[in-house]
């Protein structure tokens, strides 16, 4: 009985796992079609493989500048959220008081409200501080991301003895010595799971910098996207081809990083 149960779960894990890469499948071959190919049948492979529409995608995408405004947005608000959420769930699980609990579950309960609820005062807000650019699109990113980073580091860090915080006092280190030598470099798994999830939330956002930058040349690719989608046309064709393009960077990183962003996970949500 236990080796049938051994093969159904993977059988039933194999059926999910191609459900899942579907749309994946669909969007490569598709890319790859021309126009009228796609229009006449979705699921049936190309006539001839070419990578005409990557070659014009990418250049009317402007690729190059494109992504490196994805990239530096992405990269500069990652690396803010890891810092300050780091910093703030080791305040809240090292000092044991009721105030301490109440804003960890605060941070929490902002996990569960919607961002179409705040959208239109956070935009107002900031176009009065004038803020309606990248730095403050930096800024609402680490708003939003911080609370279920801070969740995913204050439970690895409760698991952590704070035995280690009073040796690393006794041999002389101040509390940001103890955090960033001691006890930051223990939560390496929970930092590359935090990093991978904002990344990939950050790089594909549309609405969030739909609202806040619109301007030519410093839009970011998912903004750039709808450059295939008029009025009175749609260039499937080259946008799957923009697409694929688009997502390879994010995919690299997670085959690179899975056992880590497994295992930070597990760490984060069971302690």
């Amino acid at each position: 009985m236990g080796k049938v149960r051994k093969y159904v779960i993977e059988i039933i894990g194999i059926i999910l796992a191609l459900i899942w890469l579907a749309p994946f499948y669909l969007m490569v071959v598709n890319s790859f079609k021309t126009k009228r190919e796609i229009f006449v049948d979705t699921l049936r492979l190309p006539e001839k493989f070419t990578f005409k529409n990557y070659t014009e995608a990418f250049e009317r995408l402007d690729f190059i500048q494109t992504f490196f405004n994805s990239l530096l947005i992405t990269v500069i608000s990652v690396g803010i959220i890891i810092v300050f959420s780091s910093m703030a769930a080791y305040a809240l699980s090292r000092r044991k008081r009721k105030i301490s609990s109440l804003i960890f579950f605060v941070f929490v309960g902002a996990m569960l409200i919607p961002f179409q609820s705040v959208m239109i005062p956070l935009v107002y807000i900031f176009g009065k501080m004038n803020m309606l650019n990248r730095i403050g699109l930096i800024f609402m990113y680490l708003g939003f991301g911080s609370s279920l980073s801070i969740f995913l580091y204050h439970g690895t860090l409760n698991g952590i003895p704070k035995a280690l915080d009073e040796a690393a006092t006794i041999d002389g280190a101040n509390r940001f010595q103890v955090f960033w030598y001691v006890i930051f470099p223990m939560l390496k798994p929970i930092t590359v799971t935090v990093a991978i999830l904002n990344t990939i939330w950050i790089w594909n956002d549309y609405l969030l910098p739909s609202l806040v930058i619109n301007k030519e040349g410093i839009q970011t690719i998912p903004l750039k996207m709808f450059f295939f989608f008029g009025e009175y046309t749609k260039q499937w064709h080259l946008a799957l081809a923009g697409l694929t393009i688009a997502i390879i960077p994010v995919i690299i990183s997670y085959f690179f990083a899975q056992k880590q962003i497994i295992k930070g996970i597990s760490e984060g949500a069971v302690k």
